[in-house]
């Protein structure tokens, strides 16, 4: 039995009925001789594999009352339940699939049972196949899902592929239990407090002197993000697209201007999100503002499940015309929000989430969401960008090849964009998931983004040919 951290018990208590926080992995696979193509072989070839994803062996219990964060259990999951099928419409090609992942989006999943499922997807152009994974945020953040995504494929040749150490499933706690272990656990956080407020209150002061002398300064949420088209209450509906770019010419952009390949990614998104505003006449003067989740994962360390992570606000610089003038200034303002954050500390986030009152902190998310309030009042941030370096190697799976791996995280309210970019092999894999009833067509973005970066290539040449003269 293990208890939530705070970081993963809100992403619980955000949910509402029309803000889903599960993620979307989209893995596409060529099919080779003797693969696995249907449902029950799937589930049996998964079935071994299991104890290399703790992560799917585990389910949520509430405590009475709400009396601390709920805990997680190891239980045997049903695969009859979590693996499904669904075949794709004729011609099965790529805004097909995209339709299928918006269906599965749509929907919350069953807090009974291990919050995750799997959906294998047939009828694909060129005899592929597709395994669309839904998982919900609090079991694991997207780097803790690239471990687990490189855990679960084909081993090395001669490798056992079941850990030596598997864990037995665990009865239901009783209430005696689970209340003497909150108890405990709040007089440990009762003890933290008063370091963390000394901590939180020393960090401040370091952001506040340095933002009075930095030379460019992020935005602020909710002071500094303007009204858009993009911002406003959710529905239940969510629409998904994706594409892929040349990672490599995403590095030869990032080398000429001397930034790093968040920053370009960034560049990508303003440059499709300012496309989508003026097309509509929507564009405002002001840059739009972006949250950035950023691992707190020491580095070189490896994890299975759980969220370790913070946020960083950026300015989306949908402000600026030119293409590499654009990028320029989302360094700039990226490189100063990386050094506020870290002034702050990085962890502060996730520390001050472990003391937010379970019962309290999911009923006011449900009336904010029924009411729709997102509405009637200037949005936190208006976008959501990710991004995550995956596997540097061609990944199979059960004699498939895995072509191309997509992943997305959940829009929340007052934000209906949530842009995420995964590094494969050769690749930047982009996926975006909206909300139609503010975005109807997350194409327009996908396609922008391809735009933007075409833009950005073609001022490489003019940079080198500047350098050399």
């Amino acid at each position: 039995m293990e208890r939530l951290s705070g970081v993963d018990a809100n992403l619980l208590y955000l949910e509402t009925p029309s803000l889903h926080t599960h993620t979307m992995k989209v893995a596409v696979l060529e099919v080779g001789p003797g693969a696995v193509t249907d449902i029950e072989s799937v589930r049996a070839a998964l079935k071994p594999r299991l104890p290399r994803l703790p992560p799917f062996r585990r389910r949520l219990v509430d405590l009475p009352f709400g009396f601390h964060h709920p805990v997680w259990i190891t239980v045997d999951p049903d695969l009859s339940h979590h693996v499904q099928l669904m075949t794709a419409p004729i011609p099965g090609g790529p805004r097909e699939l995209d339709a299928i992942v918006s269906r599965i989006a749509s929907t919350p999943l069953d807090r009974s049972v291990p919050l995750w499922e799997l959906w294998l997807v047939d009828g694909l152009a060129g005899g592929r196949i597709a395994a669309v994974v839904k998982i919900h945020h609090a079991l694991a953040d997207g780097v803790a899902v690239s471990d687990l995504l490189a855990n679960v494929m084909d081993p090395p040749h001669g490798q056992d592929e079941t850990p030596a150490d598997v864990p037995a499933a665990e009865p239901m706690p009783s209430i005696g239990r689970l209340l003497r272990d909150a108890s405990v656990d709040h007089g440990r956080q009762l003890r933290q407090l008063p370091g963390l407020l000394r901590r939180t209150a020393t960090g401040l002061r370091a952001v506040g002197r340095r933002r009075r002398v930095q030379k460019t300064t992020p935005p602020l949420p909710l002071l500094d993000s303007p009204r858009t088209l993009l911002n406003g209450a959710l529905t239940s509906e969510r629409a998904f697209a994706h594409t892929s770019v040349s990672l490599a010419e995403v590095k030869a952009v990032k080398n000429a201007y001397g930034v790093t390949v968040g920053d370009v990614s960034l560049a990508l998104v303003a440059g499709a999100v300012r496309d989508y505003l003026t097309a509509r006449a929507a564009l405002p003067s002001m840059p739009l503002v972006a949250e950035v989740p950023a691992s707190t994962r020491s580095e070189g360390s490896r994890r299975l499940g759980g969220n370790e992570l913070s946020n960083i606000f950026t300015a989306l610089r949908t402000d600026v015309a030119d293409p590499g003038e654009r990028l320029r200034a989302t360094h700039a303002t990226t490189s100063s929000a990386k050094e506020l954050h870290s002034l702050l500390g990085a962890d502060l986030y996730g520390d001050w989430a472990g003391y937010a009152p379970p019962r309290p902190f999911a009923g006011a998310m449900r009336l904010y969401s029924r009411l729709r309030l997102a509405n009637r009042h200037r949005p936190p941030i208006n976008v959501i960008v990710s991004s995550v370096p995956g596997p540097r190697v061609t990944l199979g799976w059960a004699q498939a090849k895995l072509v191309d791996i997509f992943s997305v995280g959940p829009v929340i309210e007052g934000v209906g964009l949530n842009v995420t970019l995964w590094s494969y092999v050769d690749r930047l894999e982009i996926g975006v998931l909206t909300c139609p009833a503010l975005v109807p067509d997350p194409h327009e973005i996908t396609e922008g983004m391809v735009r933007a970066l075409a833009e950005l290539s073609a001022t490489v040449g003019d940079l080198a040919h500047a350098a050399s003269s």
